[in-house]
């Protein structure tokens, strides 16, 4: 069988998955539905729990969000976001134009996507940035649930972010192309 392989940092051959593969290993039984995964690159890349901080923080962003948002702005929490064939992330949240859909959520349409980090925070900051980058997302927030701190990553351009800038807990949160949105982390307890 002819099967692609991905190369891993320390160089040994992978076989690749694409996300059809993945959604038949789901329906098989192979991967359990409860399992958190993401798929980068062909690969399988199994997710950390999330700790107590991040669930905390993450329902009081729903809340807020849902309830502050202007009202053509959609909000989803982790829903899967298929970028290519080899590829799905899965956000704390994603802001798109309500009137696009979540059916149509694309690196085009997707606004802002919010990554809330807890053990996961040097992942967030390096490889699935690097990923939201090369697919052209416009903006990224990674938000350090134990300090509160938002890394704003913005405006994607030859697989890089041309600009990366961290905010305190205190300090407002405006996105780049949602007007009338500014969070406050200080609101949170």
């Amino acid at each position: 069988m002819n099967v692609p392989l991905t190369h891993a940092a320390e160089g040994l051959e992978r076989r690749a998955f694409t996300v059809k593969d993945v959604i038949r290993m789901v329906e098989m039984g192979v991967l359990g539905r409860e399992e958190r995964f993401e798929l980068i690159g062909g690969e399988i890349v199994p997710m950390s729990p999330k700790g107590i901080r991040h669930e905390r923080l993450k329902s009081w962003l729903c809340t807020w969000l849902i309830e502050n948002r202007p009202k053509d702005i959609a909000v989803t929490q982790e829903t899967t976001f298929y970028l290519s064939d080899d590829t799905f992330i899965e956000p704390d949240f994603v802001l798109y134009p309500a009137a696009s859909g979540l059916e149509n959520l694309s690196p085009e349409t997707l606004l802002l996507a919010i990554e809330i980090a807890d053990s996961s925070l040097d992942y967030d900051l390096g490889r699935k940035a690097e990923l939201y980058a090369e697919f052209g997302i416009a903006e990224l927030w990674v938000i350090n649930a134990e300090t509160l701190q938002t890394t704003i990553h913005c405006r994607p351009a030859d697989g890089a972010f041309a600009d990366i800038g961290r905010v305190d807990a205190g300090e407002p949160l405006t996105p780049e192309k949602i007007a009338g949105l500014t969070v406050n982390l200080k609101d949170y307890s």
